[in-house]
């Protein structure tokens, strides 16, 4: 291979991990100063990992050689990389209720706010604390530099020898097939997966947010050539918040997906995840009705559970993902997180549910399209639709809080470097949700950002 082959061979595979990062993704440009790998080691088609790729990452980022332990690195070896997007980008809200009454809508008016701005800080840490025992470490701050651990672990890997068994600590991704971790959108509408946050209007359930990282210990398993996996993990119903400030109560994740080999095209993979639990509805409170940390009650159940899939068509490749989602009817009748620290609903002995309370169920669909039209020029859609399937109140309309959304944008980048990561990001979305404005009707609101991401 020439140098300038080389250059560009290394150059490819961090771009492709950095910008699998969007938010807190499991890979680091480190790993590739670390051990030299070309971009086609890891890579079938970015951001999609192929199985040597996915079996390094199951492996505790890991090539089961003397390479992975720390004392066999150059002292002056530091794992880090930080992340930042510096941007312009307007945001807009079609019915907003104003103090002064403006144009027909008598106080609706349109919203709109553009400007240049600055994304949080990521700094991401990982590597290996001695062969086979690995560890991940992300502080990050929202614009304004304050901070908090988005994700901490650590992983005792392929224990007695088996990659069948490696367990995780600590605050980590849920262990799902497509990795919100590593989404390309970046507008403050398609920044996450709708279907995997979904909440239903006047749902007073956060805990089970798939997006979202989760505190726990994890069990993951999969087999020599990684084309199938397992995983389970024992949760705290908390949505990730620390300090044990919702009391307890647990809830579980369950992921398995298979690989398929689909000849020239590459690796398609299909899978299936649910989480079940329980998680608080009410709160212990003392002097008059303040709300003592952790003492939460009343848990009640909930469950999520979907399928997806990764599929290649050439320079074309596909996530899809379908979820059906099921709360309590506590939960549908606002009981449970608390807004602000206050108590809305405070399920008390002898409270009962509203007459006819229902448990509310919904269904959700997410299809996103990469056409990787060079490895240096990506465009991107994505479409997501969320559908009430039964509301917590029967008078509802059976669509309210529906919700579409739809984005397409585009990633350059004009320099490719094994040290440091820079992309030109042009992105616009648009988001509507079905009888939430304050009129009644239909809430839309959109978003056009183009910025500069990079990292190093």
């Amino acid at each position: 291979m020439t140098s300038f082959r080389r250059s560009l061979a290394s150059a490819l595979l961090f771009v492709f991990i950095v910008l699998g990062f969007a938010s807190s993704a499991h890979a680091l440009p480190a790993f590739a100063r670390k051990y030299g790998l070309r971009c086609s080691a890891c890579h079938e088609a970015w951001p999609m990992l192929n199985y040597f790729g996915q079996k390094f990452k199951d492996n505790g980022y890991q090539l089961m050689n003397d390479r992975d332990a720390p004392i066999w690195q150059n002292p002056s070896y530091w794992p880090v990389v930080f992340r930042i997007t510096p941007n312009w980008h307007r945001e807009s809200t079609n019915k907003v209720l104003v103090d002064t009454p403006a144009g027909p809508n008598s106080g609706e008016v349109q919203v709109t706010s553009h400007g240049f701005d600055l994304s949080g800080l990521d700094f991401h840490t990982g590597g290996t604390l001695d062969k086979n025992i690995s560890f991940y470490v992300l502080p990050s701050s929202d614009p304004t530099a304050s901070f908090h651990f988005e994700q901490v672990f650590a992983r005792l890997d392929n224990i007695f020898g088996s990659p069948w068994l490696n367990v995780k600590l600590g605050k980590f991704e849920l262990d799902n097939l497509v990795s919100e971790k590593r989404i390309l959108t970046l507008t403050s509408i398609s920044g996450i997966y709708q279907t995997y946050h979904f909440i239903p209007q006047g749902d007073g359930n956060i805990f089970g947010q798939i997006g979202d990282n989760q505190l726990g210990v994890e069990w993951m398993g999969h087999s020599v050539n990684d084309r199938t996996r397992v995983s389970a993990a024992l949760l705290s119903s908390s949505d990730g918040n620390v300090n044990l400030s919702y009391g307890n109560s647990y809830s579980g994740f369950f992921a398995a997906s298979q690989a398929f080999d689909v000849g020239k095209l590459g690796v398609d993979r299909i899978g299936a995840y649910a989480m079940v639990g329980e998680a608080p509805t009410t709160y212990i409170t003392q002097n008059g009705g303040s709300i003592i940390p952790g003492a939460a009650i009343g848990n009640k159940s909930y469950s999520r559970e979907g399928f997806v899939g990764l599929f290649y068509f050439g320079k074309l490749d596909f996530l899809a993902v379908t979820q059906h989602g099921s709360d309590s009817a506590w939960f549908g009748a606002g009981y449970g997180d608390l807004p602000g620290g206050t108590i809305v609903n405070n399920n008390i002995p002898g409270t009962t549910l509203p007459v006819g309370a229902r448990a509310p169920t919904w269904n959700g669909y997410m299809l996103e399209t990469h056409y990787v039209y060079s490895p240096q020029l990506i465009f991107i859609q994505r479409s997501e639709w969320e559908r009430m399937s039964q509301q917590a109140d029967p008078t509802s309309a059976s669509n309210f809080g529906d919700v579409d959304m739809y984005t397409i944008g585009y990633r350059y980048y004009p320099i490719m470097t094994s040290r440091a990561g820079f992309a030109w990001h042009n992105e616009y979305s648009w988001t509507r949700q079905r009888g939430t404005a304050p009129d009644g009707g239909d809430l839309s609101s959109s978003s056009l950002l183009l910025g500069f991401d990079f990292d190093f």
